[in-house]
């Protein structure tokens, strides 16, 4: 026959704080997620910078060389089997038209008879 002995709790000391690892984006990794978002050649830089904590004047040559043209609508991407495959990507201008907006009537006021 076995005994047990009572266990003694051990005071609960609180965790350390966790430590999360900052890496930034690679130079190739900030521009094409700047390409990604818009085609504006300046735009890209200063988003590139932002993600990268670099000063924009050393990001503009970089960004410069990955410029892309603007015809590219096939993106290859890998599927979950190791194949890749090719996706066409287009592009729809929301502000291409400008239509007037149309004016409501008047509200009449209703008389209580």
């Amino acid at each position: 026959m076995r005994t047990t002995t009572p266990r003694v709790k051990k005071p609960a000391t609180p965790l350390p704080p966790p430590r999360v690892r900052k890496e930034p984006p690679t130079v190739e990794e900030a521009v094409l997620a700047a390409q990604g978002l818009t085609e504006d050649l300046d735009q890209q830089v200063a988003i590139a910078a932002g993600l990268m904590d670099l000063p924009e004047d050393e990001v503009r040559p970089l960004v410069a060389k990955m410029v892309r043209p603007r015809s590219s609508t096939e993106k290859m991407i890998q599927t979950s089997r190791g194949t890749a495959r090719v996706v066409v990507v287009e592009r729809k201008n929301r502000f291409s038209e400008v239509t007037p907006r149309r004016l409501a009537a008047p509200r009449v006021p209703l008389t209580l008879r």
